[in-house]
């Protein structure tokens, strides 16, 4: 196994939110673009809508860097589009995604610390 090399994750952040939102619906297994779109607007109820330009221009920058790959497995034919590609997240991808949800997660206590918001972190 690969070690992950700290800087090169550091290097990626902050993510632009899509990347992000793209990498939470990858987290439990792989998706065609279209599902991501879907899983997206469902987790965030509605909030977070990605245009396939978006999504699409994202997955190329994400595969370029690392973040995720595209599936060679393809379900059975009759349950799929031969049109469809379908991506995973790798263990890099897996690495930055904890690394801003790390990075969130302080911005958020020190907006608790500020004032600006209530709550528990």
């Amino acid at each position: 196994m690969t070690s992950i090399d700290p800087r090169e994750v550091d290097g990626l952040l902050p993510l632009p939110p899509a990347t992000f939102h793209i990498l939470l619906a990858l987290a439990e297994g792989e998706r065609h673009g279209y599902a991501i779109i879907q899983e997206v607007a469902a987790r965030t109820n509605g909030a977070v809508r990605l245009s396939a330009g978006t999504l699409y221009r994202s997955i190329q920058r994400m595969l370029e860097q690392g973040l995720i790959e595209e599936s060679r497995e393809r379900p059975d034919p009759d349950e799929d589009d031969e049109r469809r590609r379908y991506y995973f997240l790798t263990p890099f991808g897996a690495a930055v995604a904890r690394a801003e949800t790390a990075r969130l997660t302080q911005l958020v206590r020190l907006a608790r610390a500020s004032g600006f918001t209530t709550g528990k972190a």
